[in-house]
C-alpha cells in the first residue's frame, strides 16, 4: 500500500507534459511578429487557428483547408456551412475564420466612406470584391450615396440561386426615398467568374435607371463584381 501510495504521489507531483507542438506554436508566433509576410498561408490559418485547438496539432487541418478551397481568401469567405464540414472544425474555429474576413470588410468600408466614392474607386472595388467576389450565389446589392456622393449605406437587396438573382426597381427606389439618397449604384456578383452582364442584366439595368430619373435618384454606374475582374455599365457605354 505504501508503495502504491507513493506511486500515486509521484504521477500527482509530475509537471504536466507540454504538447509536442507547444514549441512550434512559440516559433509561429515569434515569426510573425518580426515578419508577418513571410508566414506562407498555411501558417497563417494555423495561427488564427490555435485558440480553437489548444491541445490538437492544426497543421493538417489547416493544410486541409487550404487544399479544399484553394487560397487564404477563399478559406475565410468560405460560407459557415462549407466550413462545418471539414473534419476538425468547430464553431469556434469557424468564428476565428470569420472574423478576420468581417474584420478586412470593415476597415476597407471605411476607407471607402472616407472620401466621396466616385473619387475613391479602388477602394470601393476593393471593398466589393471582398464582400462579393467569392460568394457562390449571386446577391444584388445596393450602395446609397448623399447629395456630396458619400456612402449612406450598402444593403443587400435580394439573394439568388448560383446563377440568377431578382431584383425589383420599386424596392430599390422606395429605400433611396427613405433615406434621402441622392444617388445609388448597382452591385451584382457572377460566381462564374465572368463579368459580361447577361441581357437580363442589361434590361434590368435600363428598367432602374428610367425608374429613377423623374425621382431625381442618379444612377452613377451598375457592377458586376466577380473574384477577379468586374464589369462597369458606365465605362460599357450601357447607362
Amino acid at each position: 500500500m505504501a508503495q502504491e501510495s507513493l506511486l500515486k504521489e509521484k504521477s500527482e507531483n509530475k509537471p504536466e507534459e507540454k504538447p509536442h507542438f507547444h514549441g512550434h506554436r512559440k516559433r509561429l508566433r515569434e515569426r510573425f511578429l518580426q515578419n508577418p509576410k513571410s508566414l506562407p498561408d498555411y501558417e497563417m490559418l494555423e495561427l488564427l487557428l490555435f485558440p480553437s485547438s489548444p491541445r490538437r496539432d492544426v497543421k493538417p487541418l489547416a493544410k486541409k483547408l487550404l487544399s479544399k478551397f484553394g487560397s487564404f481568401a477563399k478559406v475565410i469567405s468560405a460560407d459557415y456551412d462549407e466550413l462545418a464540414k471539414i473534419e476538425g472544425m468547430n464553431d469556434s474555429a469557424i468564428a476565428s475564420l470569420k472574423s478576420i474576413k468581417e474584420g478586412v470588410s470593415r476597415f476597407l468600408l471605411h476607407e471607402a466612406k472616407q472620401m466621396p466614392v466616385l473619387n475613391s474607386w479602388i477602394k470601393l472595388l476593393d471593398y466589393c470584391r471582398t464582400e462579393m467576389g467569392h460568394l457562390k450565389k449571386e446577391q444584388f446589392r445596393i450602395l446609397f450615396l448623399n447629395s456630396k456622393n458619400m456612402l449612406i449605406e450598402d444593403e443587400v437587396q435580394q439573394e439568388g440561386t448560383i446563377n440568377h438573382t431578382m431584383a425589383y426597381p420599386r424596392e430599390i427606389l422606395k429605400r433611396a426615398l427613405e433615406i434621402s439618397a441622392s444617388s445609388i449604384i448597382l452591385l451584382h456578383n457572377h460566381p462564374s467568374g465572368d463579368a459580361s452582364p447577361s441581357k437580363a442584366d442589361i434590361e434590368l439595368t435600363g428598367q432602374i435607371v428610367s425608374a429613377a430619373k423623374p425621382l431625381g435618384v442618379k444612377v452613377h454606374d451598375h457592377l458586376i463584381i466577380t473574384e477577379g475582374e468586374h464589369f462597369s455599365f458606365k465605362s460599357n457605354g450601357l447607362i
